[in-house]
């Protein structure tokens, strides 16, 4: 038999996914898997729904449907003040893992190295692996999570090909502040660079705060690929929809690697997708409005049960420390957790490739309230419980 390529060779299914089955498998609350536990706006399904009887359900263009890329552009303008050509700049994929694979695909040759930042979602690392290229690290600690200009520039070298970066920032939530992404900006343009900016999380920004995109940066508009996803700003995850933006001759190659990889995505939802973008901007503050509340929710429940509970900036994660209140590494916390208390969350160790914390924990809090406060009152009972059997064995 053949051997397969030794990056995917005996490696185990994502966290999210043997998470998101041992929930299933003991009756468990799933805030572990980053999706909602309600689907989106029913104007933006019922669009879908109309435009897949009406038709065409054929190849769409192999870059989207113009009116797709038109809101994509749009957007850029309407909140970034990005002057974005949607007929060259403007690419369609199934998903944003899909985007993130087309880019590095385009830009990563055996050698290059790329830089990442720790903690990071978890196909970064395997893809810039699978193509021959070299991660370079960059650790930020909890729960801060600040970014450390001498690590920053530890990463960089001559051989430096591409930066990866997540913001707003899973596991994290962290919004990178406007001196760090200058320092990242500064340092992409110093090594001629590529930078690639996992923004999926670029309408899900709390207190006040607003996204400010790479792109944006001086020298940044021709050498960054910026990533957005309607799974997220539109909490249709299941729908497999992301989008890039990017100037026409870094463009290219990442439409060729499309072309190759899914070619295009099911027209009826692009063009709902669309209208969803397309929505007035007191729709996408009414989104973070809400989901700052249910995070505000979840942080109080969980730091009334003891944890500490790290700052939630942006997306739909926040991150707590259970060290005091459970033993174990992380990944064993959540285990006994999901099939002992019956709530299920990621350990963040997952998102690391080198020493990793020991005891923090990923939750995810775009669920329903009644669905939040029931995943707490289980944990009460549960470490109570263990608190209890742990002070009767003593005695």
């Amino acid at each position: 038999m053949a051997r397969s390529h030794p990056t995917f060779t005996g490696m185990p299914a994502t966290i999210f996914e043997t998470m998101s089955q041992l929930a299933l498998e003991h009756g468990a609350i799933n805030l572990g898997q980053g999706f909602p536990d309600v689907d989106g706006a029913e104007d933006v399904r019922r669009v879908a729904a109309e435009a897949l009887i009406a038709g065409p359900n054929q190849y769409p263009s192999m870059r989207g449907v113009a009116e797709l890329r038109q809101a994509v552009a749009e957007n850029n303008a309407r909140f970034y003040g990005l002057d974005v050509d949607w007929r060259s700049e403007v690419l369609v994929t199934s998903g944003a893992t899909e985007a993130l694979a087309d880019c590095l695909l385009a830009v990563v040759e055996p050698g290059d190295e790329v830089v990442l930042f720790e903690p990071l979602y978890d196909c970064y690392a395997p893809m810039v692996r699978r193509l021959g290229g070299v991660p370079r690290f960059v650790r930020l600690e909890p729960p801060l999570w600040r970014l450390d200009r001498a690590a920053l520039d530890a990463a960089f070298s001559p051989r430096t090909k591409a930066v990866i970066l997540n913001d707003p920032m899973n596991p994290a939530g962290k919004l990178f502040t406007d001196d760090e992404r200058a320092l990242i900006a500064a340092a992409v343009v110093a090594h001629d660079a590529i930078a690639i900016c996992d923004e999926v999380y670029e309408h899900i920004v709390f207190d006040g705060a607003r996204h400010r995109p790479l792109m944006a940066f001086p020298n940044m508009r021709e050498r960054t690929a910026r990533i957005g996803s309607a799974g997220k700003t539109l909490g249709l995850t299941g729908w497999k929809v992301g989008y890039i933006t990017a100037a026409p001759d870094l463009m290219d190659p990442i439409l060729k690697a499309h072309q190759f990889n899914t070619f295009t995505t099911a027209p009826a939802l692009q063009i709902a997708v669309a209208a969803g973008l397309r929505k007035d901007e007191a729709t996408y503050r009414t989104l973070a409005g809400a989901l700052a509340a249910k995070r505000d929710r979840l942080a109080a429940g969980l730091a009334g049960l003891g944890a500490t509970v790290a700052h939630s900036a942006g997306t739909i994660f926040l991150t707590a420390d259970f060290g005091r209140l459970a033993q174990g590494s992380d990944a064993e916390i959540c285990r006994r957790m999901t099939m002992e208390a019956r709530v299920a969350a990621i350990p963040v160790s997952a998102f690391y490739e080198t020493a990793p914390p020991r005891s923090v924990l990923r939750f995810c809090f775009s669920k329903r309230d009644a669905v939040l406060d029931e995943a707490v009152l289980r944990l009460d009972r549960w470490l109570n419980g263990a608190a209890v059997a742990g002070r009767a064995a003593a005695g």
